[in-house]
């Protein structure tokens, strides 16, 4: 998509985006760093507030993050290894065959993806590793969990956009012009106050979407019924399923 057409569902809680997602477990980076055929050069695209970027400059010598939203990156994670560019996933500065890897942390579904396949084979080198994911609804334990589900299916609902069938997905049925790389299963974990909860809903696009529509908070009307849920404890833990593709790009002679 073009700069123009760029779908940004959150600038406006980029604050709280940066504060409340969950983080991505360390062991994957350090296993795609693994796969990649040299660590000079990472790309983080759609990065968002930067952890992906963060996490890959420990492998890396470099990492270029881009992303559409400059709210976004005034909110990113500042690291010495990591340059950051407001740049369309479409079209990125880098000369070609020079990235060894490319990560896309929970954006995919909002690229034009023929054109993205297009500028990641560009600057991919020959042999280098792409590897996208993303984490559909999250879990947890006992009668919050029926509670967020009715967050999730009923009151927020409606508000999701379209592309967020293909998260609820898993990123299957891609067409996937790289040559796959089988890895592991991964899950994300946090352990969040019931004030980190209400953060992480209002990172939501379908929530900032709702209120935007209506004026009205779309979490608001259950939440005392979610307090009930969360009980006694000062810490509940959730978990997110890590949906992942890994792939290389073809070597040539």
């Amino acid at each position: 998509m073009s700069q123009g057409s760029f779908k940004d569902y959150f600038s406006v809680q980029a604050a709280d985006y940066a504060r409340y997602r969950p983080r991505y477990p360390d062991a994957l980076f350090a296993r795609l760093a693994e796969a990649a055929p040299g660590r000079a050069l990472a790309l983080d695209v759609a990065t968002g507030s930067g952890q992906a970027a963060v996490a890959l400059a420990s492998h890396f010598d470099n990492v270029v993050a881009t992303d559409a939203s400059v709210a976004q990156l005034e909110h990113a994670d500042a690291h010495p290894r990591v340059r950051y560019c407001c740049e369309p996933a479409e079209h990125t500065h880098l000369a070609d065959g020079t990235v060894d890897l490319i990560t896309v942390a929970q954006a995919l579904h909002w690229f034009d993806l023929p054109r993205f396949w297009e500028e990641a084979t560009r600057v991919l080198r020959p042999g280098g590793v792409i590897a996208v994911w993303c984490y559909p609804h999250f879990s947890t334990e006992g009668p919050l969990d029926t509670e967020l589900e009715a967050i999730y299916r009923e009151d927020t609902g409606p508000w999701w956009p379209p592309e967020r069938a293909q998260v609820e997905a898993g990123y299957d049925g891609l067409d996937w012009p790289f040559e796959d790389i089988a890895l592991p299963d991964w899950a994300l974990t946090a352990d969040w106050t019931l004030e980190e909860l209400w953060g992480y809903l209002h990172t939501w696009s379908a929530t900032q979407r709702a209120i935007e529509a209506t004026g009205k908070d779309p979490i608001r009307p259950r939440w005392e019924a979610v307090e009930a849920a969360w009980g006694q404890a000062t810490r509940r833990r959730f978990v997110w399923p890590l949906k992942l593709r890994a792939g290389r790009r073809a070597a040539t002679s």
